[in-house]
């Protein structure tokens, strides 16, 4: 008897400690992440070489930076000079970037770009880059219409960690003359956004379009299937400007936008007009929208 029960208790604990060396297969792969939060931000921060007296770059800096930790997961700039985007980078370890001018010369000029928080996504190196909003998008420095400067869109795909969803940002500074070129390089955005590789990703498209919101510019991008998330969040409120010009009080139309795909539920959409110690940060103000990221299957903004 004694030695049945002696018996029966090792295989128990043989049993035992073969559970305890086998690795949890649930364990080891990271949970998905059912629906979540994503906030991103656009921000035109002023060339840094600007002659713009007590509003320079070197007194303004920190308030940028300030404005950019508060920015959530996302940040989309623009007239940001190769100094600026390292300075800014070095500022934010947490973040990792694609920037590139929109000059022939990569080193020179003013770029639109892109961060993203590195503990949230990783990137999808096979989709990403540069392109001219222009007849000939992949020719470097390349105008046309009735564009006053080479102007360019900066585009990332990022992948979740965890849940492995993937999502399309592109970054933009539209032409501050030529209405034609605004239009017609929102068109070009659209056309890149419609021949993604993967179509189901989910799409954010940021940028200073020196256009409001009823324009032509703006409705190519609505006509293609996005949405104005600033107007989506706050459907009763005044139309409010973005361009303070480094005057006291911000007049004109909402002319930086957040624009998102239908699949995303816009949350919040704000204008950060604060002005810590009586100073702007920029000669622009940041708009900051949060939205819901459902798994895939799930309906997004009703349309």
């Amino acid at each position: 008897m004694h030695l049945k029960l002696a018996i029966t208790a090792w295989a128990l604990c043989i049993a035992l400690l073969a559970s305890c060396s086998e690795p949890d297969a649930s364990r080891s792969r990271p949970e998905p992440v059912a629906s979540s939060s994503l906030a991103a931000t656009t921000f035109n921060i002023r060339y840094g070489t600007a002659s713009d007296g007590e509003n320079r770059w070197e007194k303004r800096r920190d308030l940028v930076l300030d404005v950019l930790r508060d920015g959530g997961d996302i940040l989309g700039l623009q007239e940001a000079l190769p100094f600026q985007v390292r300075e800014i980078a070095d500022a934010l370890p947490a973040f990792a970037h694609v920037s590139r001018t929109r000059e022939q010369d990569p080193s020179a000029g003013e770029a639109c770009p892109i961060f993203w928080r590195t503990d949230r996504f990783e990137l999808d190196v096979s989709e990403q880059g540069v392109f001219w909003l222009s007849e000939t998008p992949d020719v470097p420095g390349s105008k046309s219409w009735d564009a006053a400067l080479p102007r360019i869109a900066t585009f990332v795909r990022l992948v979740e960690r965890g849940s492995g969803k993937g999502l399309y940002v592109f970054n933009t500074h539209l032409d501050h003359r030529g209405a034609s070129a605004r239009e017609e390089g929102a068109k070009v955005i659209a056309r890149r956004i419609a021949t993604r590789r993967h179509p189901a990703d989910a799409v954010i498209v940021l940028g200073d379009f020196n256009d409001g919101p009823t324009s032509k510019a703006v409705g190519a991008l609505i006509e293609a299937g996005l949405i104005d998330a600033w107007r989506s969040a706050n459907p009763d409120a005044p139309e409010q400007g973005t361009f303070n010009g480094w005057k006291d009080r911000v007049e004109g139309e909402r002319i930086d936008h957040v624009l998102v795909a239908p699949s995303l539920r816009v949350v919040r959409a704000t204008i950060d007009d604060r002005r810590p110690g009586g100073r702007w940060p920029s000669d622009h103000l940041p708009v900051r929208v949060d939205v819901s990221w459902p798994p895939a299957g799930h309906p997004g903004n009703e349309r």
